[in-house]
């Protein structure tokens, strides 16, 4: 065989292995699941986060023929759940959180085990959380200029607490803008912190709503407002923060599906869509809207895009605190 022939038989059998190396890509997200699949969560049972995944957890199982397992890692402001993530470094182990709990990781922690753009590749966008300001049941206060002024009068004998993550970090700057002497306590799992509002060991929390509905609905608990720029149309008879005068309390998240490091663009894709069309199912989408959350499905560009846009929410919540990424 002359020099030249080997040459084009070894330009064509690179060419045949390139090619079957490009027709093989597609078969990956096809042939995906091959095992059971879980849904890693930096919340307790009962949380928003965790109803959703449920729901979703059970159209999944059926669409996918694998079985999807809702792991609950509450603690350690969610790098528990992160971890836990990371380290399986499998493509059937997905983390199932809220932006919360992790966008204030850059200014609250001095050492992050875990890079956001390297090692959570965004699938899909769900749902926006809504978050509530509760108290006591039995409390006097009625609204957030109440609470204000009850933390001005008597500083240092009110506990206060705040979702892990963004809700807490937009609590401290709250506190700290409306100069507010109050006991900050820390909670593992924030439903916990949610039966401690009703038995009025705490007085003020900020928590998705999901968790606070059936206390408010037994009387246990008052939701006094909704952490958002405007009124919520599954709350209509509740001010938002804004309405009532303390924007400083806003507080945007997201839940989102992620993916490892490394996960092709192209499954994710299809993950996503598969995600969004169990998400838009009426029933399933009145089932979460029910727990206090906004249905809002989108793709791996819609969830990248809502981050960016929160990242720079976050960033100015810092500043306030004087705070900078570590």
């Amino acid at each position: 065989m002359t020099k030249f022939n080997t040459l084009i038989c070894g330009v064509l059998a690179a060419s045949v292995c390139l090619f079957g190396m490009l027709a093989a890509q597609p078969a990956v997200a096809q042939d995906w699941p091959q095992r059971n699949v879980r849904l890693i969560l930096p919340f307790g049972a009962g949380s928003a986060t965790d109803i959703a995944a449920r729901l979703m957890g059970e159209r999944l199982t059926a669409r996918w023929g694998k079985p999807v397992v809702v792991e609950n890692r509450p603690g350690g402001d969610g790098l528990i759940a992160i971890n836990a993530f990371i380290s399986a470094n499998d493509d059937h182990v997905l983390l199932y959180a809220s932006s919360a709990s992790f966008l204030a990781h850059p200014y609250t922690q001095e050492k992050l085990p875990y890079d956001l753009e390297r090692d959570l590749a965004p699938i899909a966008r769900v749902t926006d959380t809504v978050l509530s300001v509760s108290v006591p049941g039995s409390s006097p206060v009625k609204t957030v200029a109440d609470f204000v002024k009850a933390a001005r009068v008597t500083p240092e004998k009110i506990n206060a607490a705040g979702a892990a993550g963004v809700p807490e970090f937009t609590l401290d700057a709250f506190l700290k803008s409306e100069n507010l002497k109050v006991i900050k306590v820390p909670y593992r799992d924030i439903v916990q912190a949610a039966r401690d509002l009703a038995e009025d060991r705490i007085q003020f929390l900020l928590s998705s709503v999901a968790i606070m509905t059936a206390l408010a609905d037994a009387g246990k608990v008052r939701i006094i407002a909704i952490a958002a720029r405007e009124r919520s149309p599954l709350f209509k008879d509740i001010p938002s923060v804004a309405e009532a005068g303390y924007p400083g309390l806003v507080v945007e998240t997201t839940a989102g599906l992620y993916g490892p490091k490394g996960m092709p663009l192209e499954l994710r894709k299809r993950i996503g869509a598969d995600v969004i069309a169990a998400a838009k199912d009426p029933a399933i989408t009145a089932k979460i809207s029910a727990t206090g959350q906004d249905v809002r499905p989108g793709g791996p560009d819609e969830l990248a895009a809502t981050l960016k846009a929160q990242s720079a929410n976050t960033a100015a919540v810092a500043r306030i605190l004087g705070m900078q990424r570590k």
